[in-house]
């Protein structure tokens, strides 16, 4: 008996230093980091389309790196510049105070990047070119890392979307590169720069040769072109910008948002999908390539994510006999206002809009008609109570009052920033999402708390990262802590998360 205990304790000894040798030590650091978002993933899109991987995008990370199989977004609503966001900062709009692709700020109409102080570089374009992290509220792993290293390091963000781009780059990045749809040229804003860098300005010379690009006309984004072009536009940056060759650790933010685009066009089954998923596959073999040949394997992390999965069509699950169909946004709106009229005779809307199933009222309108807060709330409150599936109806500022799942309590909680967030939110039934402009027939949407919106991949390949994999709940706000441990940086100053060991299962 003594000798099998003493067996066992060897084993574990030996397992523990195992382990411990992937953590780094003081003074270690790999040359370069590269966070890479894909819009729209959902998790069960890894074994869905595994054995049509190739060996060097998507398996690459699977086969050689370590899966955390069971990461939920952790805050409501599940959309886009909120998810971004989150991943970099460690928290939730509550603190980052992106509320949403586009939300009130006070009573504002705001788009998350939208800064009208800067003007754009590389096109006359003012529309896609005026953005900045302007509104971003806390600092993020770049940031962190740029303050850690007196500002030597060098953070670049790239997407095809602005708000792919900018946000998780921070607010301290040296550059952030989007899309300009309309000149079909990467850009910038003068929040960074005065002027596109050489090797910016070459490509976009390339682009404009792109026979591909060209013959996607005004469907910029549907096709999976636009992702073969991202992968271009961050190699290109990781050559001209010299990233991982420094005297400091780098940082490149890379998001496809190609995937979002296709799958509110198309859902989530069909060829398009498919097509989708296996040509991003061979952007990041292509990408992982790079990174070897500039950098060298094994001197790079990289971790894979996405912002928010997506619904299946409700036609599609109608027709497979499953729960589920249409909310629509725009006809509750113009209800709820009808109801608010004859309730309390109002001339003007008490409804400023509804964004992801929050509900924004018009203070301004309700104080000027003598109306109380509160009162219409309630009354707003009592008529979507009553509409048909809608799940919960929760007032924000009283929901630890409200009915309401402990687990979905937290998750609008961490939801909910009080200037930026409106003020009442209605979770739908599952299988029941908000039809709007945004998608097609045939296509799908997110933004709600269930599995198919909140459960995503996360998968992390490189440097320290030992083979593995585990089923353990985490949170999209776990990826910032984890980089910034391995990197023995301060988190950032908002980070809610929870740094993740390779070895827990």
């Amino acid at each position: 008996m003594r000798k099998v205990l003493l067996t066992i304790l060897f084993s574990l000894t030996l397992t523990v230093v195992a382990q411990g040798e992937t953590r780094p030590q003081f003074g270690e650091r790999p040359k370069l980091v590269v966070g890479i978002v894909v819009d729209q993933m959902r998790w069960d899109y890894l074994s869905r389309y595994y054995e049509k991987f190739g060996k060097d995008g998507f398996r690459r990370m699977i086969d050689q790196g370590y899966s955390f199989d069971n990461c939920l977004i952790n805050y409501l609503p599940t959309v886009t510049a909120i998810g971004h966001t989150s991943v970099y900062t460690g928290t939730s709009p509550a603190f980052h105070g992106i509320c949403g692709n586009n939300f009130y700020i006070d009573g504002r109409k705001t788009y998350c990047c939208s800064d009208s102080t800067v003007t754009p570089v590389g096109s006359d374009n003012m529309k896609a070119g005026r953005m900045s992290p302007v509104n971003l509220l806390a600092t993020t792993v770049g940031d962190e890392l740029r303050l850690n290293t007196d500002f030597r390091s060098k953070v670049i963000g790239v997407s095809y979307k602005d708000r792919a781009a900018i946000l998780p780059a921070g607010r301290s990045a040296n550059a952030a590169y989007w899309l300009d749809t309309k000149n079909r040229q990467f850009i910038t804003s003068t929040y960074y720069m005065q002027e596109l860098p050489k090797w910016a300005k070459e490509y976009n010379k390339e682009l404009l040769k792109n026979a591909a690009f060209k013959k996607e006309g005004k469907d910029v984004g549907l096709y999976p072109t636009t992702g073969h072009i991202t992968t271009d536009m961050a190699i290109a940056a990781l050559k001209g910008e010299q990233l991982g060759k420094g005297s400091a650790t780098d940082m490149l933010c890379v998001s496809y948002s190609q995937t979002d685009v296709i799958g509110h066009q198309w859902g989530t089954r069909g060829e398009h999908t498919d097509e989708a998923y296996l040509e991003l596959d061979k952007d990041l073999a292509r990408l992982f390539q790079a990174l070897d040949s500039e950098v060298g394997q094994g001197n790079y992390i990289v971790f894979l994510t996405a912002d928010h999965g997506a619904a299946h069509n409700y036609k599609f699950i109608q027709d497979n006999k499953l729960y589920g169909g249409q909310w629509f946004s725009d006809n509750i709106k113009r209800d709820l206002e009808t109801y608010l009229m004859n309730k309390f005779h109002n001339q003007m809307p008490l409804v400023l809009g509804i964004y992801d199933y929050r509900f924004f009222l018009n203070h301004k309108a309700i104080a000027k008609e003598n109306l109380e807060l509160q009162e219409v709330k309630n009354a707003a409150i009592e008529f979507l109570r009553q509409q048909p599936f809608n799940a919960f109806v929760v007032d924000f500022e009283k929901v630890q009052q409200s009915p309401v799942p402990a687990f979905l309590r937290e998750r609008i909680l961490c939801g909910y920033n009080f200037h930026r967030s409106g003020d009442i939110i209605v979770c739908p039934e599952p299988g029941y999402y908000d039809y709007g402009s945004w998608s097609s027939p045939v296509g799908t949407t997110h933004g709600k708390w269930n599995p198919y919106d909140a459960h995503i991949p996360l998968l992390f390949y490189g440097w320290k990262v030992p083979h593995g994999a585990s089923s353990a709940e985490v949170h999209i706000t776990d990826i910032a802590p984890t980089l910034c441990s391995l990197l023995h940086i301060q988190q950032p100053n908002a980070c809610i998360g929870t740094s993740l060991h390779f070895n827990a299962y």
